[in-house]
């Protein structure tokens, strides 16, 4: 299977009312096969996490709701030509460039991948009345979560992830690392509030002002950083109405528009090794590649990463000299959709080839792989993702991005410290606003 989408003329089509009844039978609600693969590595999904375990309160750390498991393989560099049919061309890559430390554990499979009911619904209307707009640039008739449950092209996929229900707020404090060859760091500690204006109950597509989401971003340390603070306002039509950003650094004591951040401009304060359009595996309108959607494959994936997540750990646990400790994480094998985006002629970006995995269950990017312009592997990105109980949803407790050829990398959202994400921090979308960023940051 593999479709491409060009800058089109005209608005791609909707599916039919028939294809529709699919989901919820023959494929899940959010669009991926229902049942397991012919192996029986895989199960059948049967409605994912739906109670957490024992013992859980909101605002705990979440644990892990397969206890005991342990692996039953683990690939190295020695053995990967094993498996090599559930590999990725990245995954080889970090296993010969960082034998013997890197290694992937693997665990059996769950599809634990939930949401809740009113999303479920929400898909199955998306379904028939989303529409994509001229050129891939932004949707219609669509709200709440992923447009096209059932996608026909790439670019279809990726405004999947990019509209997945992520719950309708969330606030934590997390720190991003990037560790020099000999594994020290200095960790920058961010608080976050995301506002979803796009998955507030009741909301319609022409109420939220072309606004996706809501961000602000306060640096907590270290001291040369603390008090910086950016403000995003992330729009749908990106081509329409760019997003918007903005930043206030405390030695001038302004809040200056920040025009530049999107796309390859460079991650601010993350060492040159991950471009802003990674942060969340992808972000952005989409217009500046050509995507092909390559179908389906079964991969090892990085998957139910409580492990990681937990809030016994210290980020010197967590942390190596050039990838961080395995032994942590947890990679299951999913079936997952892969589209791959060649730059277009005339477009400057650092990247001119990309390749993403998109989980069948949930839509979140789970790897990328980014390549320079002599089509050579530069960049493996691994999203370590938990199913959030209290939502419930799918999303990252860990991101990172290696960069293959300085021998180090980026690892985002080191929450361990610190507090696990809070979806119910009563936040207003008067909270940002150019004015409260101010006052927010001259506090």
């Amino acid at each position: 299977m593999s479709l491409t989408i060009a800058c089109a003329s005209s608005a791609v089509a909707k599916v039919s009312e028939q294809e529709a009844k699919r989901l919820g039978s023959d494929l899940t609600p959010t669009g991926a096969l229902a049942v397991g693969n012919a192996a029986g590595t895989i199960p059948a999904w049967t409605g994912g996490i739906t109670e957490p375990p024992a013992g859980y309160k909101v605002g705990d750390f979440h644990p892990s709701p397969f206890p005991g498991e342990t692996t039953l393989f683990t690939i190295t560099a020695q053995n990967y030509k094993e498996y090599a049919e559930h590999l990725t061309p990245g995954q080889i890559a970090l296993l010969k460039q960082y034998d013997p430390g890197y290694f992937i554990p693997v665990y059996k499979t769950h599809r634990s991948a939930s949401y809740p009911d009113w999303i479920y619904k929400k898909l199955k209307e998306n379904a028939t009345a989303a529409i994509l707009l001229e050129h891939g640039n932004g949707v219609k008739n669509t709200i709440a979560t992923s447009p096209f449950p059932i996608p026909e092209n790439g670019v279809e996929v990726i405004w999947n992830h990019t509209l997945r229900f992520r719950g309708e707020q969330a606030e934590s404090r997390a720190a991003f690392v990037t560790p020099t060859q000999d594994g020290s760091f200095t960790p920058t500690i961010m608080d976050y509030e995301y506002y979803f204006t796009y998955s507030q109950p009741g909301m319609e597509l022409a109420d939220i002002d072309n606004k996706i989401f809501y961000l602000r971003i306060k640096i907590m340390a270290p001291a040369k950083l603390a008090g910086t603070l950016n403000l995003v306002h992330e729009t749908l039509d990106q081509i329409r109405s760019p997003r918007k950003a903005w930043r206030y650094e405390a030695g001038t004591r302004r809040l200056r528009r920040s025009p530049n951040l999107a796309y390859g401009t460079d991650f601010p304060n993350g060492a040159s090794l991950r471009t802003v359009d990674q942060e969340d595996m992808y972000n952005g309108a989409p217009v500046q590649y050509t995507w092909e959607l390559l179908g389906k494959k079964e991969i090892y994936v990085p998957y139910n990463a409580y492990k990681l997540h937990s809030g016994d750990l210290k980020l010197a646990d967590i942390v190596r000299p050039k990838h961080i400790n395995q032994e942590l994480t947890r990679y299951e094998l999913h079936r997952v959709w892969v589209v791959e985006g060649v730059l277009r002629e005339g477009i400057g970006h650092v990247y001119a080839k990309r390749r993403l995995y998109f989980d069948e269950d949930s839509w979140h990017i789970l790897l990328t792989e980014e390549y320079n312009s002599d089509d050579k592997l530069w960049r493996v990105s691994e999203a370590h993702t938990i199913n959030y109980y209290e939502v419930p949803t799918v999303w990252t407790t860990l991101s990172l991005t290696y960069d293959l050829k300085s021998q180090r990398y980026l690892a985002d959202g080191l929450d361990n410290e610190y507090r696990p994400i809070n979806f119910s921090p009563d936040l207003n979308i008067k909270d940002f606003t150019t004015s409260a960023a101010r006052r927010e940051a001259k506090r």
